[in-house]
């Protein structure tokens, strides 16, 4: 979708559908405001009538607007004033972005973010409202053509503002670009998503934008480096795997990194502890944390921030076979440290603490890792909140505030040392389950004990990453939150 700032009177203004908003028993303002002002009080009547309803998320079409020059105006409603925080405001852009994606139109003008948002700015608005719409316009076609009689997503968006919110501009393209990734990687089947494509696809990134690098280790270079827990997880798999390392160099060599990792298992049946049948068909989704991560990199990298970043992505395949890992095996890690297996099923905790290990080379201002680890953590948070695990307390604040500014919100868990107790085996240096009570929190413990005194912390988004049973898709989270975490911290 092409995106683009103009600044000129919405009742001036040629398109072919303009997007107001208005809020529920509150005077006109803004756009709203003008529109009603050149109609002659027409969507003040049609209010009144009930015709136009201003719940929040309500969507009514009028064509031919006496005094407004765009062909349609589409009145979305905002709910309450005094109610309009940011997760609302949100969300009615969204609203209006579905309803235009399933309509005929293919260009819109959208004015929705001039309305007050708590004390939010303008900038903020703008690029929320641009994420927004964008993320409704998706739609998902890589192996389903749409019909011919199919409505076209919108092909051009414009949204009012001036030349001071340019810089606004590009951070809301850049995030609209990294989300559309990480939900379009989370999307495709496992046949097509294999570690070798996200090697191809991180590979591709490299090669279209400036300052960026790529390697891949494959299942030899792995070895050489001790990452017996990653490849245990995948060699009952017949597509090998891969450690995907992406560079991103926009500040000065003297500047630490920030090192995202990610869970890339692109396809789960549990191993040789077999998950049941039903649902199975989700576990492709089990990747979402890869494809988060490098939504992120890839909205950094195009928007240029001043920062420097690597990600890590552990991309395996979790397979039965003759030669799949068991229940009872003990693994050695590249950290050296050895691990009881007792359910194969809890495998991206070891596919993640060797890339957690690699990724200390880089010395790195901080590691954060994201990973679909549990479902434990869908039982604590539903599917609204990032769990957000750390030892360090400012690291848990700046994540959770980021989360809050992108609307992509996290929720921290405890990770005391109390609970290591659950982990403690007779035969390794741990196991890699601790048993049902707190087993989110017991993967967050497990990974850290690979962590020492790094700045670390884990994000569990098994409940965040996508929607449901899985039929609306990947949500591309928390692309937003780790953005934001990287805006705050660029030069």
């Amino acid at each position: 979708m092409d995106i683009q700032l103009k600044d000129q009177s919405p009742v001036e203004l040629a398109t072919a559908c303009l997007v107001i908003g208005v809020h529920h028993e509150a005077p006109l303002e803004g756009p709203a405001k003008q529109v009603d002002d050149a109609s002659d009080g027409a969507i003040g009547r049609l209010i009144e009538s009930g015709d136009i309803k201003t719940d929040r998320g309500a969507t009514a079409l009028l064509h031919g607007v006496d005094g407004v020059t765009a062909e349609r105006v589409l009145v979305v409603g905002c709910g309450d004033a005094e109610k309009f925080d940011r997760v609302r405001f949100h969300e009615t852009c969204m609203a209006a972005g579905k309803f235009l994606r399933e309509h005929t139109v293919t260009e819109a003008h959208v004015c929705l973010h001039t309305l007050p948002v708590e004390d939010l700015d303008a900038s903020w608005r703008l690029r929320q409202a641009i994420v927004a719409i964008d993320m409704a316009n998706y739609r998902y076609e890589a192996t389903k053509a749409p019909k011919s009689d199919d409505p076209k997503p919108l092909a051009t968006a414009t949204f009012a503002g001036d030349d001071t919110l340019e810089a606004a501009l590009e951070q809301g393209k850049g995030l609209a670009t990294g989300y559309r990734a990480a939900r379009e990687l989370g999307n495709l089947p496992p046949n097509i998503c294999t570690p070798a494509h996200l090697a191809r696809y991180a590979e591709g990134i490299a090669d279209r934008h400036d300052n960026c690098s790529v390697d891949v280790l494959k299942r030899k270079d792995m070895a050489k480096l001790g990452m017996g827990a990653l490849l245990a997880v995948g060699q009952g798999s017949a597509n090998p795997p891969r450690l995907i390392v992406l560079r991103y160099n926009g500040a000065g060599d003297d500047q630490a990194p920030y090192v995202l990792v990610g869970k890339g298992v692109t396809f789960d049946t549990g191993g040789i502890s077999l998950k049941p049948r039903l649902g199975m068909e989700e576990m492709k989704f089990d990747m979402c944390g890869a494809a988060a991560v490098i939504g992120t990199f890839e909205a950094v990298a195009s928007m240029g921030l001043a920062i420097n970043l690597v990600t890590v992505v552990a991309a395996v395949e979790n397979m039965p076979d003759g030669k799949a890992y068991r229940p009872g095996d003990v693994i050695t890690s590249m950290a050296g440290k050895t691990i009881e297996i007792l359910n194969t099923d809890a495998e991206g905790r070891l596919a993640l603490c060797d890339a957690l290990t690699y990724s200390e080379r880089f010395e790195p201002a901080a590691i954060i890792d994201v990973a679909t680890l549990t479902g434990a953590c869908v039982v604590a948070l539903g599917h609204h909140a990032t769990a957000v695990m750390t030892r360090t307390d400012d690291l848990a604040d700046e994540l959770v505030a980021a989360g809050s500014a992108a609307v992509d919100r996290g929720w921290r868990l405890p990770l005391w040392e109390d609970y290591d107790s659950q982990l403690k085996s007779p035969f390794a240096d741990m196991k890699n389950v601790g048993g049902m009570p707190a087993g989110a929190i017991t993967a967050g413990c497990f990974l850290a004990k690979f962590m020492g005194k790094q700045r670390w912390a884990h994000l569990d988004i098994a409940g965040a990453a996508w929607k449901g049973d899985g039929r609306e898709g990947a949500t591309g989270r928390p692309v937003g939150l780790l953005t934001q975490y990287l805006v705050d911290r660029a030069g």
